[in-house]
């Protein structure tokens, strides 16, 4: 099962990142992904091999989380 990542959508990741939050709003999608932490407003490029590897689940805009 794959998601479809679209710019906006919020992605769980299952790892937490050091300011406590696993929610990361998607500013870009390619070869490489423009994350941005939904506590700390940090910004992170990441492989979309990692993404895909990591995410537990995904909110689309205005949508319910889909998870595993």
């Amino acid at each position: 099962m794959g998601y479809q990542y679209e710019v906006g959508d919020i992605v769980t990741l299952k790892k937490q990142h050091p300011c406590g939050s696993k929610e990361w709003e998607i500013l870009r999608v390619g070869a490489d992904f423009r994350l941005k932490c939904m506590g700390c407003d940090h910004q992170i490029m990441i492989a979309r091999k990692l993404v895909e590897k990591n995410t537990k689940g995904l909110s689309k805009k205005g949508k319910e989380a889909e998870s595993v």
